[in-house]
């Protein structure tokens, strides 16, 4: 659906640029709005619900920078800021004001689109109040339940910790490492069975699973349909 789209604002003085880049944004799946400056921008921030902003530096009027450093006061947004400018000190200015990212003029747009992904993936947050689904299996963060075939198995403080972490990120593999500083297990046992415990509250066929499954030498993933 359209509104499940992520929205995203070019802000950017040179028509080519925001005339390209939408075109390439809306043929990879995403819904793109643009503006000429900052003002126009701070308009359209107001009416609609943006994702993240790819946001030029060198514009008439408001520059990037003070742009910038004016929206992340009032919203939490993701920005890319782009420039002719390659500079250290321009690039750590920018991130400094609170700029996500920064590339430089000229670039691939497959290159931006991929800080774009990274970006998204990185912001995106679970509503731990909304039942998510892995397979059949209804998992009820804010209660501490999964519901599986008829049946409620609870879910304890750490077992509910790792699950916000992959569900956030579905088909990233955790090590056992960073599965322990997530949960708070430091032994890699410990982390076995949590793994084991939740494969059976998830699993249709625990001993065969489809969706939270071991990746020989690396660690766990889990898989949403």
């Amino acid at each position: 659906m359209e509104n499940n789209k992520t929205h995203i604002l070019i802000v950017d003085d040179d028509n080519r640029i925001r005339s390209l880049l939408k075109e390439y944004l809306i043929e990879n799946n995403y819904l793109v709005s643009t503006s000429e400056n900052a003002e126009n921008a701070k308009k359209k921030l107001s009416v609609f619900k943006f994702d993240l902003i790819v946001l030029d530096v060198m514009m008439p009027g408001q520059n990037g920078y003070d742009f910038t450093k004016e929206i992340k006061r009032k919203i939490k947004i993701p920005i890319i800021l782009l420039t002719a400018k390659g500079e250290t000190d321009d690039r750590v200015k920018g991130l400094e004001l609170g700029a996500d990212d920064y590339i430089g003029k000229p670039f691939e747009p497959k290159e931006l689109l991929l800080r774009i992904k990274n970006l998204i993936k990185r912001n995106f947050k679970i509503d731990p109040n909304k039942i998510h689904y892995v397979g059949n299996a209804q998992i009820d963060l804010n209660k501490m339940n999964i519901l599986l075939d008829g049946k409620n198995k609870k879910i304890n403080v750490s077992e509910k910790k790792v699950l916000i972490e992959m569900l956030t990120n579905p088909g990233k593999t955790y090590s056992r490492e960073e599965i322990g500083k997530i949960s708070g297990i430091n032994q890699e046992r410990s982390i076995d069975v949590m793994i084991t415990r939740l494969r059976l509250k998830i699993e249709k066929n625990p001993k065969n699973p489809k969706f939270l499954q071991t990746i020989r030498g690396s660690g766990y993933v889990l898989w949403i349909e």
